[in-house]
């Protein structure tokens, strides 16, 4: 059975183990990213992680953008937020459609 992953800070992640996600806190950047490479092992289908972490680990996440599993998906956590998740939706959206169907106003 494929399972759910969430890597972030403490402060993001740790509601979400209600909820049967199974959470990897991690503290700095680069435990994030050793983090990251143990959760490529075929087990998570989804790893949502932090826009922190996402941003300082674009171009790993960018390798795992090139194959259908597992989906990568940044979400705000309660700091450091930079959009990304919402650029990243857009883009697959876009994608997915062919066209840019969130307006800005």
């Amino acid at each position: 059975m494929v399972k759910i992953a969430f890597l972030g800070d403490r402060e993001s992640v740790k509601g979400f183990a209600c909820v049967g996600v199974n959470v990897f806190p991690c503290e700095t950047a680069e435990a994030a990213e050793k983090t990251l490479k143990k959760l490529n092992d075929g087990e998570y289908g989804i790893i949502y992680i932090t826009e922190e972490y996402a941003l300082a680990l674009s171009e790993q996440i960018e390798k795992f953008d090139e194959r259908p599993s597992p989906a990568i998906i940044p979400l705000p956590g309660v700091k450091n937020n930079n959009g990304i998740g919402i650029t990243r939706l857009k883009a697959s959206v876009e994608k997915a459609v062919g066209s840019d169907i969130i307006f800005n106003k």
